[in-house]
């Protein structure tokens, strides 16, 4: 297989290890809308190759027989590749996206879809125009927890659901200047787990309130923005969740998903590395370093996400997770932020109504 990765910054760097990983691809070509940048992570991956014998982190990279280079976004497109893997800044992904499925290439994108609702609505009509398969990334879905509640869930060990939290800390805040241009806590960080929600229970979210606060640094509340955040949502079968989330929890990254029904219970994230600290004597749970971040917490995930593109790209399998499923998780996230805006309940049909306006 020939790979494109279109963008070379933090995740886009992350993904080109990972995509190395992957046998069936033979030659992956690396785009930025910085050229230097591309070249500098191509150089750099050849560097790391070259040095087999070194007790580095990546030492382990074996180029054997494949092709690493750098190029510009149109060299991308021109060479024709039988992937597309876009970790490019959101202000592009619907170009970039759309831009792909005309040219008939399977699509893995980072999420957000696009950068707003309209532009999102706008992407699907488009994709779904074409015979393309196109996967979105969230990545939870790929991550061995929830698919062990998932599968706890409809094999019926956990009964009726009868309730549901889901829970996601960062262990400090985000720079000031990603904030403006984020589009608020609940698009930017709990799309997560609006999406993994639906995922997970197989339900579709009715109705959301929403609340949040201004505890931390000026430049969240500069920007409309909160950095404490909660929700109580309620599914379309009756059955409540609440949320919670902030940009300030000092003990560690910090992502769990609970679940509890009339015959049992699952707690995702519940490990060795969760960072929680009991008040309870004697009691020495969890014991070993917490989580610092979500690039350690979901490594596994991404890998497992990435390698089923490269199957989805040579036609094994369908998209796991396709743009109308961003798209919906995105209405959640919209009618949180709408509720927290307006301190109100907001129906995600009010949401989905303004959308087919605005279409």
């Amino acid at each position: 297989m020939r790979v494109v990765i279109l963008g070379a910054g933090r995740i886009g760097q992350a993904h080109v290890r990972t995509l190395l990983d992957q046998e069936a691809i033979t030659e992956l070509l690396i785009a930025d809308l910085d050229p230097s940048r591309a070249e500098a992570v191509a150089a750099s991956v050849s560097a790391d190759s070259n040095s087999a014998d070194s007790n580095s982190a990546d030492s382990n990279l074996d180029l054997s027989g494949r092709t690493v280079r750098a190029g510009s976004i149109d060299d991308a497109f021109a060479a024709r590749p039988d992937a597309i893997v876009i970790a490019a800044p959101t202000s592009v992904h619907a170009e970039l996206i759309v831009r792909s499925v005309q040219a008939g290439i399977p699509t893995f994108c980072e999420k957000p879809l696009a950068e707003s609702l309209a532009s999102s609505l706008a992407v699907v009509d488009e994709v779904e125009r074409h015979d393309v398969p196109v996967q979105i990334g969230f990545q939870r879905r790929f991550d061995a927890g929830y698919r062990a509640a998932r599968e706890a869930l409809e094999s019926g060990a956990i009964g009726e659901l009868r309730r549901l939290h889901l829970l996601t800390c960062d262990p400090t805040p985000p720079p000031a200047e990603y904030i403006p241009t984020s589009g608020g806590i609940f698009r930017d960080c709990h799309i997560h787990d609006f999406d993994i929600l639906r995922w997970v229970t197989g339900r579709e979210v009715a109705s959301v309130y929403a609340t949040g606060a201004n505890r931390g640094a000026a430049f969240f509340g500069e920007a409309g923005d909160v950095d404490e955040s909660a929700a109580l949502l309620t599914l379309d079968d009756g059955t409540l969740a609440t949320l919670q989330g902030s940009r300030y929890n000092g003990a560690g990254y910090d992502v769990r998903m609970e679940l509890a029904g009339t015959e049992g219970n699952r707690t995702v994230g519940l490990d060795e590395r969760v960072p929680l600290t009991s008040a309870e004597p004697g009691v020495a749970f969890p014991s070993d370093a917490p989580w610092p971040n979500f690039q350690e917490r979901f490594a596994a995930a991404y890998s497992a996400e990435l390698a089923t593109f490269v199957r989805v790209a040579t036609g094994e399998l369908p998209s796991p997770c396709t743009p109308r499923d961003a798209l919906e998780a995105l209405f959640i996230a919209e009618a949180a932020d709408l509720s927290l805006r307006e301190e109100r309940v907001v129906r995600l049909d009010e949401i989905r109504r303004g959308a087919a306006v605005g279409s």
